[in-house]
């Protein structure tokens, strides 16, 4: 499977608890903190939820 880099770009602040959960199981939390996983069906479905917050490169 490929790789990706997940960037958060924006804040969780008035957000959704599906969403905020969804950045903390990513690895994130903060603005322009970056983390790298595989590309898998569970990441895609809790990228879908977070697409807005987050830019997505393909390593």
């Amino acid at each position: 499977m490929a790789r990706v880099r997940i960037t958060q770009v924006s804040s969780t602040i008035d957000r959704p608890q599906t969403q905020k959960n969804a950045i903390k199981s990513l690895g994130l939390g903060k603005i322009n903190r970056s983390v790298e996983r595989e590309y898998n069906d569970s990441l895609k479905g809790a990228l879908t939820k977070v697409q807005h917050l987050v830019k997505v490169e393909e390593i």
